[in-house]
């Protein structure tokens, strides 16, 4: 177990780049133990108001700027300071072990945001979404993240489980009264509270869906016949030779995964093997792990080559078209029109030329409009962590088992075991686990 009576010290920013680095300390002997190593002209950290910034100097290191936190006003909610100094590597390390040496120790991994959680600064679901922030890599990740992070997506878990909690404290207030057949709450009304809920919280997880790929980014395979030009089209989105193309075919053996945001929305491009019969168990492990990116992936670029035989082209799209769900998007793509523009082949919805970069413009407005941007600005919240997700699939079963459970007519003591496991699998995901509700 970690000591939380004690002060942590670590990095706060990158050190060795950039201009300016920052050290953050947290715990009850911050303040003192930056009056340790640092020199004031006037007074001193232990002695500065909250929120203040003073100027000085460690001997034989670097002139400093300490920012001066006090509990509970503070990120972890304990007296904090944060002393900014030169980006130089050597300057930050040298800090960091004059302020190890006064008597705070490195922070673990994660370490100040445990405990600004532990202090009640932050739920546990707003304290996963600070590593979402931090490793956001769209606009619509990082609005995602803030979202949860300012709390607007825990408030509504609250919420739905201050319902349950009430609507188990009626049911179980019947116990207390059973010899004299009182029902406390009203099983119509109960229904329709249960039915609400039950749909509020399947929404949540639908939701997961959509919000994992923002957060890791909307799977996109790039699938076809070898030779087709898929590797092209993957290194023509990109901007670079990501991968290696050749007219050998079979050249590709193993998936190639890329990201690439359009419209602020994060997408992973997977280009994989040719489908084709394989002829070594290399290239034919790589065939197997291009059919398992298809069944994997939200949008399908099924790449054909313009200029092959139409019978060619429509059994290849035949064939995909049998290995993925409705729930997926194909986009069938002409390649090569540039040396094949009137091709028999009747079902691409679109024709580019890889090679040529010609169509790559309207083939991402395409891709981005499968998942349009305005869909992420809706006020809504969106399950993004599986950890959340999982814990609301369970409520979701309990739900189910009391709306069940009240059309059975069952007592109020096991109607109320139903809540109360709901209770519980909502409350994981903010970290409020309690039973004297």
């Amino acid at each position: 177990m970690l000591n939380y009576d004690d002060t942590i010290c670590a990095p706060a920013t990158s050190v060795g780049t950039g201009a300016i680095s920052i050290i953050r300390l947290s715990g009850p002997q911050s303040l003192s133990i930056v009056d340790n190593v640092v020199e004031f002209a006037s007074g001193s950290a232990s002695e500065a108001a909250g929120y203040s910034v003073k100027f000085g100097v460690i001997p034989s290191v670097d002139d400093v700027l300490v920012s001066i936190f006090r509990a509970p006003h503070s990120y972890t909610g304990e007296d904090s300071a944060e002393i900014s100094c030169h980006a130089s590597a050597f300057i930050a390390m040298r800090i960091m072990e004059l302020l190890l040496s006064a008597g705070a120790r490195s922070a673990e991994p994660g370490e100040f945001t445990r405990r600004a959680f532990v202090n009640g600064k932050m739920d546990l679901a707003q304290a996963e979404a600070v590593a979402d922030i931090i490793a956001a890599g769209s606009e619509a990740a990082h609005r995602v993240a803030m979202n949860q992070l300012r709390g607007k997506y825990s408030l509504e878990l609250k919420n739905l489980r201050d319902s349950l909690v009430h609507l188990a404290s009626l049911l179980e207030l019947e116990l207390d009264f059973s010899e004299e057949d009182v029902e406390f709450a009203d099983r119509a009304r109960l229904d329709a509270l249960l039915a609400e809920t039950s749909s509020r919280v399947a929404r949540l997880c639908e939701s997961f869906k959509l919000g994992n790929a923002i957060r890791k980014g909307v799977p996109v395979a790039i699938v076809g016949a070898v030779n087709a030009g898929k590797s092209t089209l993957l290194n023509a989105l990109l901007g670079e030779e990501r991968a290696i193309v050749s007219d050998i075919p079979g050249t590709t053996r193993d998936t190639v995964e890329e990201v690439l945001t359009i419209d602020g929305v994060q997408f992973r491009f997977i280009d994989t093997a040719g489908m084709r019969e394989a002829s070594d168990e290399i290239e034919r492990i790589g065939v197997e792990r291009s059919l398992q990116s298809l069944n994997k992936a939200d949008v399908v670029l099924l790449v054909l080559d313009a200029a092959a035989p139409a019978e060619e082209l429509s059994a290849l799209y035949e064939d995909v078209r049998g290995r993925i769900s409705p729930k997926q998007h194909l986009i069938v793509l002409g390649n090569k029109s540039d040396i094949a523009r009137d091709s028999p082949f009747k079902s691409f919805d679109l024709k580019i030329s890889a090679k040529q970069g010609s169509g790559l413009d309207e083939l991402k407005a395409k891709i981005a409009g499968l998942h349009d941007s305005a869909a992420f600005n809706a006020d809504e919240n969106l399950v993004t962590n599986l950890r959340h997700y999982e814990a609301l699939s369970k409520a979701a079963t309990d739900l189910s088992a009391a709306r069940t459970g009240l059309a059975a007519g069952l007592t109020p003591d096991l109607l109320a075991e139903d809540l109360r496991s709901a209770i519980r699998h909502l409350g994981t995901i903010f970290g409020e686990i309690t039973t004297d509700e």
